[in-house]
């Protein structure tokens, strides 16, 4: 039989961190994924030359990594680094505290057993207080090691093992010296500038194929139309004012163009549109470039032809005749290719194989590989596309997920019924038979653009950024009319510049209620500060608004799944039956393809769900399952912030769980315990009853609580991520109106 062909794309992204006006780096992630992600995961294939795969680099990454290599890139993260461990101030010694630990605790950190020393010692927590608190206890030679571990648990596993300088770092694991740290920040910019020439070389091989983003990584459809976000959020609130510069799409692509040719010496013929986001207003744009295809989401497919794609139990495509083909849409007379991902097989790499043994995922991967090409009449004339971030998901898997890739390529690569091609290498072999008649608007994310617009914080920075367009398209055209334009042409180009990085994705990711990251902050003065640069450049004074921040730290968060009727659960840690908790609202996980550097590793808590009836509130807190049952103590704190401040302090232990009341004491300003509650238990969850006469809240007051969790060495929870959840008291005809505050 012949074989099904596979084509993986893996998508390296970084969000623009440097300062408009110092030229600084704010966050050092594109250095760090430099040495951790985008050197091996392509070298990794030489090794496995047969299996051809397509990488995209987005512009802005590409133009980061050029920095670095060229010595032009300098971070707060770098510089805190060379500088001396006998210089470093009170404040350097707080930042480090906070900042230099930010890498998976279970897969980075404790295999170098000195840099897992230097936590236990600093604490498995992140208040501010604490932190400084801890200072005293680390020695000069203490901040030395944690400077260069940070940096050292950042570089691959593999290079640190093939490197002899590197492999002795690690073995050594502390006691280093102001010399070894100079060494390992050269091998840094060593490795990174080898990265953007690893990639032409692999693709001059025939190995890869390298595809492209719109510069700053915006979402297309939306700045070729802000309302066609209603396609799919048909309610959703808008912007007060219409973005529609399709023009500004135009730019974005050419300028990504442009950049990938001069690095990599040819044009790119594929483009994964920033987020899978497509809409047919942008699809003549990005025809008009020479694009030859894109790819998006198999959702988004799904509702093109307005039929959903069928799966079974365990995750099997039933419809593979439909989802593993390309289409093409005709754009302005032009033709355009495109495909859809697998869902499904994305997310499991992406997600679910991380908590996996390498050899049984690579196993299973194949396996449904197998199956897939089985269940298809005419399998060497299909493809089935996998498309992920190439760079997030690795720090969550053992040994970066070498242990995973090589286990898995070495069964594709001498697997008969499985073939691994780039998209081009397929398209010019079975070019796509079938038009799509309609292309959805959406994303590669729940088929929409809730993330990036419709939050009241979104909305914001998008008016932001067309009041700012608006006054420099208005400067401009008095500068025409006057005779002056040239005279100020590389003010206008450097203004631009600015409205294109203001509509880059990243900065809309982090408002709203579905993502938080350690650096929330940043993103938002990195945002602010494009957005007033352009004022800057064209002489105006900013809005005074641009001064405060658009993140709100207390907001309303609206679950997905609300109350919807009384619940009267058993106190007993069981589910004891479906319709127990029925009628709850829920807050659940979210996991989402983006890099959230957090001190945490995998959790306790999959969900919290709560609910009420006239006399109680209750919460019932369920584990992920792959820990059930566990034993090690953890610690859950209810934070009621109106009508009046208290807490709940639940502390968990295996089957034995306590729970009281801590209100704060008007002389110390301490919390204090003023009452246990007895209605808590746990065993396969934890349940909990606290009556509202216990909380002094009577019918119709509103009730503000979020919810943190101490998990120990399982790492800091809150819940939700940002602001607060709202319940308001009952009284005895919720039910009828289904009321919710």
């Amino acid at each position: 039989m012949k074989p099904l062909n596979i084509a993986f794309l893996w998508h390296m992204h970084q969000p623009l961190y440097k300062d408009p006006f110092t030229g600084e780096y704010i966050l050092p992630w594109v250095r760090l994924h430099g040495t951790k992600d985008y050197y091996d995961m392509v070298s990794i294939l030489e090794d496995f030359p047969s299996l051809h795969q397509t990488f995209n680099l987005v512009p802005s990454l590409i133009e980061q990594l050029n920095d670095y290599a060229e010595g032009k890139a300098s971070d707060k993260f770098l510089s805190l680094t060379l500088k001396p461990a006998p210089d470093l101030t009170s404040d350097d010694k707080g930042f480090m505290m906070r900042n230099f630990f930010l890498a998976n605790w279970e897969h980075m950190i404790k295999p170098l057993h000195g840099y897992w020393e230097l936590l236990k010692k600093r604490g498995f927590y992140h208040h501010e207080n604490e932190m400084d608190d801890a200072i005293r206890y680390f020695s000069e030679q203490d901040f030395l090691d944690m400077q260069v571990l940070f940096n050292l648990a950042w570089i691959d596993p593999a290079i640190r093992e093939n490197d002899g300088f590197l492999k002795g770092l690690s073995q050594k694991g502390k006691g280093f010296t102001e010399e070894e740290k100079k060494k390992l920040v050269a091998k840094q910019k060593e490795i990174v500038k080898g990265i953007l020439p690893k990639y032409r070389e692999m693709e001059k091989k025939g190995i890869i194929e390298i595809t492209t983003s719109p510069y700053y990584h915006p979402i297309l459809p939306l700045l070729c139309d802000s309302h066609s976000a209603k396609v799919a959020m048909p309610g959703a609130e808008l912007p007060q004012k219409r973005f529609v510069s399709p023009e500004d799409a135009a730019e974005q692509i050419k300028r990504g163009i442009k950049l990938h040719q001069e690095t990599f010496g040819r044009r790119p013929k594929g483009m994964w549109p920033s987020e899978g986001s497509v809409s047919e207003a942008m699809l003549p744009i990005i025809a008009n470039e020479g694009i030859r295809w894109v790819a998006t989401d198999e959702e988004i497919l799904a509702n093109s032809l307005k039929r959903g794609i069928r799966r079974d139990s365990d995750g099997y495509c039933l419809d593979p005749e439909i989802l593993y083909k390309p289409y093409y849409v005709t754009a302005e007379g032009k033709r355009l290719s495109i495909i859809f991902r697998d869902h499904v097989l994305s997310d499991l790499i992406g997600f679910v194989y991380a908590a996996w043994d390498a050899e049984k995922a690579a196993d299973d991967f194949a396996g449904r590989l197998v199956k897939i090409h089985d269940s298809l009449p005419s399998p060497e004339g299909c493809l089935l596309s996998i498309i992920l971030d190439g760079e997030n998901a690795w720090e969550y898997y053992k040994n970066d997920g070498r242990d995973f890739l090589c286990a898995l390529y070495a069964r594709l690569a001498k697997h008969p019924l499985l073939r691994a091609v780039t998209v081009s290498e397929y398209l010019e072999e079975y070019p796509p038979k079938e038009e799509l008649p309609t292309l959805y608007a959406g994303s590669w994310i729940n088929h929409n653009f809730k993330i990036w617009i419709g939050h009241s914080e979104d909305n914001t920075a998008w008016d932001y950024v067309k009041d700012a367009r608006d006054a420099l398209v208005d400067y401009e055209k008095i500068l025409r009319q006057s005779g002056a334009y040239e005279q100020h042409k590389d003010q206008i180009a450097d203004a631009w510049q600015e409205i294109y990085a203001a509509e880059g994705s990243d900065w809309f990711w982090w408002y709203g209620d579905e993502h938080s990251s350690m650096s929330d902050k940043e993103f938002d003065e990195l945002f602010r500060k494009h957005i007033k640069r352009v004022y800057a450049l064209i002489g105006k004074e900013p809005p005074l608004s641009l001064e405060v921040p658009i993140m709100m730290e207390e907001k309303i968060y609206e679950p997905t799944i609300k109350p919807t009727a009384f619940i009267n659960p058993v106190i007993d840690g069981e589910i004891s039956g479906y319709f127990e908790w029925l009628s709850a609202g829920r807050l659940e996980r979210t996991n989402y393809g983006a890099a959230m550097h957090r001190e945490t590793r995998a959790g306790i808590v999959d969900s919290i769900s709560y609910g009420f009836n006239l006399q109680s509130l209750f919460f019932r807190f369920d584990y992920i399952h792959d820990i059930i049952p566990y034993e090690q103590k953890w610690d859950v704190i209810i934070n009621f912030l109106f009508p009046k401040m208290r807490k709940i302090k639940l502390s968990i232990e295996g089957g034995k769980a306590d729970a009281k009341i801590l209100e704060k004491d008007s002389d110390t300003g301490e919390f204090v315990e003023k009452k246990k509650i007895e209605s808590i238990a746990a065993k396969d969850v934890v349940e909990l009853e606290v009556q509202f006469k216990t909380l002094g809240v009577k019918t119709g007051d509103e009730m503000r609580f979020f919810i943190t969790i101490d998990g120990g060495e399982r790492g800091l929870e809150r819940w939700p991520s940002k602001g607060y959840v709202a319940v308001a008291v009952p009284s005895e005809d919720f039910e009828d109106y289904n009321w919710w505050v």
